[in-house]
């Protein structure tokens, strides 16, 4: 009892955090409108590190992130993270190494403030519509061809069973497939705990952690299916063995 009431005066905490720290973000991307992608997109993968930075100082979370290594200068990788808290998005984007977009649900760009930042770092698309759809993949592709990496979360949205991961749709596989790019695995630790969501306006600050896995080549299976499949594995099996590492 005594907990949710604390989580819950540290969510209002958080939340005006947020607020105070996105106003000189938002400026910032305003000013980001004078540049093109993907000249745009790097000044902003710089900026969004340090903000959340910020932000995870202020409201007593802390950030280990590893496996960075696996990222070779000067190419682009499709980089696919597990889903279970809104607050994945701010872990994954800003620390994975390298300029990125990620793809994202269009009705997150309608959020005041926060819409138009996530306008900034990712490409939309309205799921209902097939149209948008494939234009999201169109767009997809030529942020790799700019030589940035593409953050997609292939559970599709969060994952609230007590499985490690949800199923994989295969969007970023036949991405991957499509465009002869690697794919780097990333595991997001402990957002559950911070921010569940399975319950209301509810933080908990702790330790996140961030860990990429060595990259899987789309030229070594048959299909994307198979691809999707064997990526699926590895991040299923990696997350049961260190799920408990703290």
């Amino acid at each position: 009892m005594l907990r949710n009431i604390l989580a819950r005066v540290l969510a209002c905490w958080a939340l005006a955090m947020f607020v105070l720290t996105i106003i000189p973000v938002i400026l910032f991307v305003i000013f980001l409108r004078l540049y093109r992608d993907p000249a745009r997109v790097r000044l902003f993968h710089g900026l969004s590190k340090y903000w959340i930075r910020i932000f995870f100082f202020l409201t007593g979370c802390r950030l280990r992130v590893k496996g960075k290594q696996y990222f070779k200068k000067g190419r682009p990788y499709v980089v696919v993270c597990n889903h279970n808290s809104f607050i994945d998005i701010p872990v994954s984007t800003p620390f994975i190494p390298g300029a990125n977009k990620t793809i994202a649900k269009i009705e997150l760009s309608r959020i005041p403030l926060f819409g138009l930042v996530y306008k900034t770092g990712s490409v939309l698309v309205d799921r209902k519509s097939r149209s948008s759809r494939q234009e999201s993949y169109i767009e997809m592709k030529k942020v790799l061809q700019m030589g940035l990496h593409m953050c997609i979360y292939p559970e599709g949205t969060r994952n609230k069973t007590a499985l490690p991961l949800g199923p994989f749709h295969d969007g970023a596989f036949k991405l991957a497939t499509d465009t002869g790019t690697d794919v780097i695995p990333a595991l997001i630790f402990n957002t559950k705990r911070v921010l569940p969501g399975n319950r209301t306006f509810y933080f908990w600050p702790g330790v996140i952690r961030l860990e990429f896995l060595p990259a899987v080549a789309a030229g070594e299976f048959e299909g994307h299916e198979a691809f999707r499949d064997a990526v699926h594995r590895i991040m299923s099996d990696y997350y049961t063995a260190n799920a408990s590492a703290g």
